[in-house]
């Protein structure tokens, strides 16, 4: 197996906004031989063998909505996309037409600088301290 195999796109419709209820949750089965299946969650107990291995995905999502206020005291918010170099972050920001190349968001924990603006409503943004 290599990790190519698990390079996709994958449609912002099929990410879940919120967890399924309790004991719903699929997993994926990848036997030995054979080909893949589904079952659920609570076939584990019965889907182990002595000797299986079972591999925990504990990755976190980045807390990616910022809440920060602008030079004249107004709220503002920015959605993280992606890293864009040391301490810059491709974002976009809500009320767009405020924030403006040069503008300052303040946040308690430090400042953004907006850089530029990129197509499709993307800013880019300069974090103090940097994020990473």
């Amino acid at each position: 197996m290599r990790t190519e195999d698990f390079a996709y796109e994958l449609p912002p419709e099929l990410i879940a906004a919120f967890p399924r209820p309790r004991g719903t949750s699929r997993l994926l089965v990848l036997p030995r031989q054979g080909s893949p299946w589904e079952a659920n969650i609570r076939d584990i107990p019965a889907l182990l063998t002595p000797g299986d291995v079972l591999l925990l995905n504990d990755v976190r999502v980045i807390p990616a909505r910022l809440f920060g206020r602008r030079p004249g005291g107004g709220v503002c918010e920015l959605l993280l996309l992606r890293p864009a170099g040391e301490g810059v972050w491709e974002a976009m920001g809500r009320p767009a037409a405020r924030l403006r190349e040069g503008t300052v968001v303040s946040f308690p924990w430090g400042r953004g600088v907006i850089q530029g603006r990129q197509g499709e409503g993307k800013l880019l943004v300069a974090f103090q301290p940097p994020l990473d």
